[in-house]
């Protein structure tokens, strides 16, 4: 009951900004907090007073423009659709699984007869606190994109998204003092959470654009004396240079996938940060993280999050966790993740439960391959996944390695770091491996690559 008091405590204040508060700026050189509370009012009034509550698609990567939306919609004004995409084929599929009465958007010619809101200055006084949404009520629709298929629609909760937001400040101890940069967009969950909720609960100021270039990232954290590096893999991976300095940084986050040891090893020495890598996903929300420092493969779960095993696969209980997601008696939801139990209440991840294979009667772990071919020389990137065979019910396994080696090196390496069985049958060398600005994989289009291949063939 406490925790649930502290928690309406928080949200209440969170629409209740002081004085002090509004003078300080969010984007830095660029919008107050003062700013971004008038214009979530005057979102408020727009969405206000009509027969039905709207929805409106947030097609933006203005970080003062969605804080001042998410705040609109938690004082009552609106629900709001993040996209995962803003293509037009997203964008429609959006609309064929949720609707949407509205959109702000950077680009209002690319959505022919949707309404176009322009979000105007207010009095943050309508932000009435004592009308806030209902806490445990979904505000907000986020999507795990369309490499499967269609797009899985996933629900928060104001509840969902401050808590762990703010969870994450005083986890990692982030103050008005910091300044965030961020390498990934903010209409993903981890860009969402970790460059503009948790700075906005922190009070901090973060910097505006999303930087993804090497050098550009370097130089902005330099210039600005950025304290909180917010990022993905493959751009710690482009981080892997000689000239790698940040000596004001004070933290770095890393998500959506596995962080390449030899590259948060060499962060660690040219920076002295131990990249902090954060596991969960967008229906659980945030589950667990460790560090390279740590000297550890383990996870550590989040002090407010709860784990179990549901045979092999890992099952978490936590008020980050999207009401979509099933729930047993216990209030568990299983993931798709296997573990093993660590010593100190820690976990090691196995793998995807579906991530595991059958070649020649064995059975294969495609993540494991795949983390041993990226230990190759010349080896920048890979993917593995699971073909169907013409016949019966095992796979086979094809690999997607971006590297300087012919297929035949390629395959002299593999086999002297795995048996035989697991040796991808398919195997195609390119120059690099697309990514989606969050650095995910679409895993159907690399399928279509080596099945338009056969059809060649």
């Amino acid at each position: 009951m406490e925790a649930k008091d502290h928690f309406i405590s928080a949200y209440k204040k969170i629409l209740s900004p002081s004085k002090t508060l509004c003078a300080k700026e969010f984007t830095y050189s660029g919008h107050t907090y003062g700013e971004i509370y008038e214009l979530a009012a005057g979102l408020k009034k727009i969405l206000t007073g009509r027969t039905a509550e709207k929805t409106v698609c947030l097609c933006t990567e203005n970080k003062t423009v969605i804080a001042a939306s998410i705040l609109a919609s938690l004082a009552g004004g609106g629900k709001l659709v993040l996209p995962y995409s803003f293509s037009s084929h997203a964008l429609v599929e959006m609309y064929e699984a949720v609707g949407f009465d509205a959109a702000i958007t950077d680009r209002p010619e690319d959505m022919p007869g949707v309404e176009i809101l322009t979000p105007r200055p207010g009095n943050p006084a309508d932000l009435d606190p004592g009308r806030m949404r209902d806490p445990d009520a979904p505000f907000l629709k986020l999507f795990t994109g369309g490499s499967t298929g269609k797009p899985r629609v996933w629900s928060k909760s104001p509840r969902n998204l401050l808590s762990e937001a703010l969870y994450l400040r005083d986890k990692f101890a982030l103050t008005s003092r910091d300044i965030f940069l961020a390498t990934v967009p903010p209409y993903h969950i981890y860009g969402l959470l970790f460059s503009v909720l948790t700075p906005f609960l922190a009070q901090a100021r973060v910097l505006p654009e999303i930087y993804t270039f090497p050098q550009e990232i370097i130089s902005t954290i330099n210039r600005h004396k950025a304290t909180v590096l917010v990022s993905v893999p493959i751009h710690y991976r482009s981080l892997k240079v000689d000239n790698l300095a940040a000596p004001s940084l004070k933290i770095a986050f890393s998500s959506s996938g596995v962080l390449n040891r030899s590259d948060a090893t060499h962060f660690l020495k040219k920076t002295g940060l131990g990249i902090n890598e954060i596991y969960g996903s967008t229906e659980t929300g945030g589950i667990a993280s460790r560090s390279i420092s740590e000297n550890t493969e383990s996870w550590k779960p989040a002090d407010i999050v709860s784990w179990k095993l549901s045979g092999k696969r890992l099952a978490v209980r936590s008020a980050f966790v999207s009401q979509e997601m099933e729930r047993d008696e216990e209030g568990f939801c299983v993931t798709g993740d296997e573990v093993l139990p660590d010593k100190n209440g820690r976990f090691l991840l196995l793998g995807r439960a579906d991530g595991i294979v059958k070649v020649a009667g064995k059975r294969v772990d495609l993540l494991e391959v795949q983390n041993k071919i990226l230990t190759l020389p010349t080896v920048r990137d890979a993917v593995v996944i699971a073909l169907p065979a013409e016949k019966g019910r095992e796979s086979v396994i094809a690999a997607l390695v971006a590297c300087e080696l012919t297929e035949l090196q390629l395959r002299k390496l593999i086999l002297e770091k795995m048996e035989p069985y697991a040796m991808p049958r398919r195997i195609r060398i390119v120059a690099s491996i697309g990514r989606s600005a969050t650095g995910k994989i679409d895993f159907k289009r690399i399928e279509q690559i080596f099945l338009a291949e056969k059809d060649r063939n």
